[in-house]
C-alpha cells in the first residue's frame, strides 16, 4: 500500500507538469491548504470572516484613495 507521499506523487505526476510546481517533496500543497482552511473558517464563522473582509477593504480603500 503506497504512503500518502507516494499517492501525492502519483496523482501529481498523472495530472501533468503544471501542478507539480505546487507540490513540495512531502506532498503538501500550501496554497490549496490555505484556501481550504479559509473557506472552512468562513463557513464556520461567517460574521468574523465578513468583518475581516470589511476591515481589509476599508484599509485598502483608505490607503489607495481611488477618488
Amino acid at each position: 500500500m503506497p504512503s500518502k507521499t507516494e499517492e501525492a506523487t502519483m496523482t501529481s505526476s498523472s495530472r501533468g507538469d503544471t501542478n507539480r510546481a505546487h507540490v513540495n517533496e512531502h506532498g503538501v500543497r500550501p496554497m490549496e491548504d490555505i484556501v481550504t482552511y479559509l473557506r472552512d473558517f468562513a463557513h464556520e464563522q461567517p460574521e468574523v470572516a465578513a468583518m475581516w473582509c470589511f476591515g481589509i477593504g476599508f484599509v485598502l480603500g483608505w490607503k489607495l484613495k481611488p477618488w
